[in-house]
C-alpha cells in the first residue's frame, strides 16, 4: 500500500505541488485583499491589484523553485520566464477584475466570496498558463 501511495504521489507530485503553492498565494491574495479592505476604504478593484501584484511575485517564486524546478541557466532566461509569467497572470487579472465586477458590482454578492470563486478560476487558468508557456523545457 505505501509503495502504491508513493508511486502515485510520484505521478501527481507536480499537481499536488501547485496546488499546495496554489493554496498559499491564494491565502496571499485573498488575505491581503481583505486586509486592505478593512485598511484603506479604497475601492475593491484597487485592492484587487495590489492583492494581485504581491501574489504574482509569491506565485512566480514557488512555481520557479517548487512546482515546475525550471533550472534557469542565465539571468536573461529567468526574466523571459517572469516576463511571460507575468503576462499570463495579467490576462487572468482581466478575467479576475471582470468576475469581481459582475459578482459584487453587478449582483451584489459578497466580496470575500466573490473573491475566493474568482481564485479558483484563476488558479486553473494559471496552471495550464505556466505548465505549457512558462515553465516548459520544451519552449527554451
Amino acid at each position: 500500500m505505501m509503495k502504491w501511495i508513493l508511486a502515485k504521489y510520484k505521478q501527481y507530485q507536480e499537481v499536488i505541488s501547485y496546488l499546495f503553492w496554489g493554496v498559499v498565494t491564494t491565502v496571499v491574495n485573498i488575505g491581503i485583499f481583505i486586509i486592505l479592505k478593512h485598511i484603506t476604504g479604497w475601492n475593491y478593484q484597487i485592492d484587487n491589484a495590489i492583492a494581485w501584484f504581491v501574489s504574482v511575485v509569491v506565485a512566480f517564486i514557488s512555481n520557479k523553485a517548487f512546482v515546475f524546478k525550471s533550472q534557469s541557466v542565465s539571468l536573461s532566461q529567468t526574466a523571459r520566464e517572469f516576463v511571460s509569467f507575468t503576462g499570463g497572470r495579467v490576462a487572468t487579472l482581466l478575467i479576475e477584475s471582470l468576475i469581481l465586477w459582475v459578482g459584487i458590482s453587478l449582483l451584489h454578492g459578497n466580496d470575500v466570496i466573490v473573491k475566493i470563486i474568482d481564485n479558483v478560476v484563476v488558479v486553473i487558468i494559471n496552471y495550464f498558463w505556466s505548465k505549457w508557456a512558462v515553465f516548459n523545457s520544451k519552449t527554451k
